[in-house]
């Protein structure tokens, strides 16, 4: 059972609650940082509104949740606790009642808002981080200035067999790669409602073949890639300099990206000008 101090009322929430998630989570993302996709409902909803909910409220307001699904292996769980209502042991009580719903199965957590607390509280209940990916943000006030490498040139990339080969071309040779099927990759472009294809390119080396790509997800650079024979000739920088200008030009203020914690490519990001706004996190316990 879940205790009731501090006057808490805990009870399951559900679609009706979407506002009060909502709020929940912005209020976490403006003191920690984090992915700020979080607000937005098909992401809200696949995290919070899981198999099995908790939330925890106080004089109306809703101050702690977790969501956890049950149906799949790992099961998976998310939950996250108002920045004025941490201290108080409420992140280790939705961490013991996502426990208890997991059951003996192993227990995926994932974090849209990383802080070091919450990783020092998983740490200590027996996770492992398997995952941490840094979230940047460029202010397109300010844009840099990439010229063109030498005989490269660009143009709007096409949803079809040689953008994927850029692709795996591109990601084949990093630790952990797990290349996808073709047209579940492209499929997954083609059908977002973001895909900015004005915006996505493939950079052609002077005999025509393909030696990077990016693909632009509303106002998310999405993946940036170059094939290793390319690498180190400021083919990921011009491609990437590019669209901050082509963003800024239909008015965006900010671009955004995402990039894993050990990748290379991150000091690359920030010389261009993006700038840390936040991690998120996964941590398993088998």
């Amino acid at each position: 059972m879940v205790g009731r101090g501090d006057g808490l009322v805990w009870r399951a929430y559900g679609e009706s609650d979407l506002v009060a998630l909502t709020g929940l989570v912005e209020a976490g993302l403006a003191v920690d940082g984090g992915l700020p996709l979080f607000t937005r409902p098909p992401l809200l909803r696949a995290r919070l509104l899981q198999t099995r909910t908790l939330g925890a409220w106080h004089d109306g307001g809703l101050v702690a949740a977790v969501g956890v699904g049950t149906g799949r292996t790992p099961a998976t769980a998310t939950g996250l606790v108002h920045p004025a209502w941490r201290g108080r042991g409420l992140g280790g009580t939705l961490l013991d009642w996502a426990s208890e719903q997991a059951g003996g199965a192993d227990l995926l957590l994932t974090t849209e808002t990383w802080t070091a607390d919450a990783e020092a509280l998983f740490t200590a209940r027996g996770f492992t981080r398997t995952f941490l990916e840094r979230v940047l943000r460029h202010d397109l006030a300010a844009l840099p200035d990439v010229a063109a490498p030498d005989g490269v040139t660009l143009e709007p990339a096409t949803l079809g067999p040689e953008l994927f080969g850029t692709y795996r071309a591109s990601f084949a040779d990093r630790p952990g790669f797990v290349e996808p099927a073709a047209e579940e990759w492209l499929g997954d472009l083609r059908d977002d409602e973001g895909y900015r294809p004005e915006l996505s390119m493939v950079a052609r080396a002077p005999d025509g073949s393909a030696a990077g790509f990016v693909t632009v997800l509303d106002t998310w650079i999405d993946q940036v890639g170059v094939v290793p024979g390319w690498r180190g000739r400021r083919v990921g920088a011009y491609l990437v300099a590019r669209v901050l200008r082509g963003l800024a030009g239909v008015g965006v203020d900010a671009a955004w990206l995402c990039v894993n914690d050990d990748n290379p490519a991150a000091g690359l990001y920030r010389r261009l000008g993006f700038r840390e706004a936040g991690r998120r996190a996964r941590y398993l316990r088998r």
